[in-house]
């Protein structure tokens, strides 16, 4: 487990010479134990800019406060708070920073190399051309690889009812939905079909008395908690989050976590490599059943 700390936030060697006003703290890498991510929360000043730049890695951003403008694709689009972008491997980019300061999550899959057995971010030298900036259109068909966190969208009471045929923020559809399960509201934002092929991030709501039981899984996982209070049992061990806390669970890892106050817990959620279509979960409740099951019957 870490904690978000800004003021810890430095400048990555590779960026001194190709960046203004830009650094980074970072929550999981392969310092940590992790393969397959790396996990960092990045501000720019206020007019900072990154320079062109691609990796051998994907890349998500989702922005926490002020206004981001991301320059790929042949597009230039305004990325305000709560609105995030997948930037496919091998994929030229630049950022700059309007207005204010501008703080984000970078998840990057997998996990930045650090052993200078070979490069895998690449500055290109080119000034890409802006086009007319754009906030994302989340019911345009044409927008590919932006996605903006709506609150609204995790309340199941409000998605009881109908809506009108302008009323949607987002096309509503089976890859959309909110699912819901035991008080636990799951809400997409990167996977497939933004494009992502190695990294999945979701928002993730617990209600009061939501609890999820035990479980590992084939990939990694890693939790940025942003509201209420969440207890988790994690290889055994009690822990108690709040919101700026970071947890990351490798491969095999059992965790729970349950919301034991009155109020929400929220946190976002990435993993790495992207889920299986099949035995995501291994819930370890069930296979102590079958233990005992099959012990009865000996």
């Amino acid at each position: 487990m870490t904690t978000i700390d800004d003021q810890s936030a430095r400048t990555p060697e590779a960026f001194a010479r190709h960046s203004s006003g830009y650094r980074r703290q970072i929550l999981v890498n392969r310092a940590a134990g992790s393969p397959h991510m790396t996990l960092s929360v990045n501000h720019l000043d206020r007019d900072g800019r990154v320079e062109t730049v691609l990796h051998s890695f994907e890349t998500s951003l989702y922005v926490f406060s002020g206004t981001l403008v991301v320059t790929t694709l042949g597009e230039t689009t305004h990325l305000e708070p709560d609105h995030c972008i997948i930037l496919p491997l091998a994929t030229a980019y630049q950022l700059r920073a309007i207005g204010e300061p501008v703080r984000w999550l970078q998840m990057q899959a997998p996990a930045e190399l650090d052993d200078g057995r070979r490069r895998d971010t690449f500055f290109t030298g080119e000034a890409l051309v802006e086009s007319e900036p754009e906030i994302p259109d989340m019911r345009d068909p044409r927008n590919r690889n932006a996605a903006r966190f709506d609150s609204n969208a995790m309340d199941l009471k409000r998605l009881a009812g109908g809506s009108e045929v302008s009323a949607p923020t987002v096309s509503p559809s089976m890859a959309t939905a909110l699912l819901a399960y035991s008080g636990i509201g799951v809400k997409m934002l990167i996977d497939q079909q933004l494009g992502a092929q190695l990294h999945t991030m979701f928002m993730v709501d617990y209600q009061p008395t939501a609890i999820a039981h035990p479980h590992d899984h084939p990939f990694e996982e890693a939790y940025v908690f942003v509201e209420g209070e969440v207890h988790a049992l994690v290889d055994g061990e009690l822990l108690v989050l709040h919101p700026g806390d970071v947890l990351w669970a490798g491969v095999g890892c059992d965790h729970g976590f349950e919301n034991r106050g009155s109020g929400l817990v929220r946190w976002i959620e990435v993993q790495a490599p992207a889920p299986p279509p099949r035995h995501s979960y291994r819930f370890s409740r069930e296979w102590e059943y079958l233990a005992e099951k099959l012990k009865a019957d000996e």
